[in-house]
C-alpha cells in the first residue's frame, strides 16, 4: 500500500515534493477556496499551524466547488496571507475530484470520516490529518478546524 507522506504533487511554485518533505511529524491536509462560506476556517488551521509544532497545514486550493477558487496562485496567496495572516504551505491548484484527481487525493479520499462516508470531496474545507506512520482520518468541511482534536 502506498504511503501518503510519499505521494509527489506540484508546489505552487511548480516544483515537486511530498507530505514527508514538507516536515512535521502530522499532516493536515486541506482543499481550500477564497470565495466560499467556509473560508474563514483559514483562521483556524493558521491558528492550528501555530500552535503545534509537529502539525503542518497545507492547503490545496481547489476551484472544483461551485468554482470558488477563480484566482491565480499569486492572488490566492496575496488574499490569504492579507486577510487570515496564512503563512501555511499552499500548493499548486488542484483537482480533488474526477478524472483528473491528483494521486494524493485518490488515496485520501479512500479514508471514511466518522459518519463513515468515503469517496470523493463533498465540499471546500474537507480534512485529513496524517500521520507519521502514514495512517489518515477524515473530517467533513463541517467540522471547523479547533473541533479537530488534535
Amino acid at each position: 500500500m502506498t504511503n501518503p507522506l510519499d505521494i509527489s504533487f506540484a508546489t505552487m511554485e511548480g516544483q515537486q515534493t511530498t507530505l514527508r518533505d514538507l516536515g512535521g511529524k502530522r499532516w493536515l491536509v486541506v482543499n481550500v477556496a477564497s470565495a466560499c462560506g467556509s473560508t474563514p476556517q483559514y483562521a483556524g488551521l493558521q491558528a492550528l499551524h501555530e500552535a503545534h509544532d509537529d502539525l503542518t497545514v497545507v492547503g490545496f486550493p481547489c476551484n472544483q466547488f461551485g468554482r470558488q477558487e477563480p484566482g491565480t496562485h499569486q492572488e490566492i496567496c496575496d488574499f490569504t496571507s492579507s486577510k487570515y495572516r496564512v503563512d501555511f504551505p499552499l500548493m499548486a491548484k488542484a483537482n480533488v475530484n474526477g478524472a483528473n484527481r491528483m494521486p494524493l487525493f485518490e488515496h485520501l479520499c479512500q479514508t471514511a470520516d466518522g459518519d463513515g462516508y468515503a469517496g470523493d470531496i463533498r465540499w471546500n474545507f474537507e480534512k485529513f490529518i496524517v500521520e507519521e506512520d502514514g495512517s489518515v482520518q477524515r473530517f467533513s468541511s463541517r467540522v471547523k478546524p479547533n473541533a479537530l482534536g488534535v
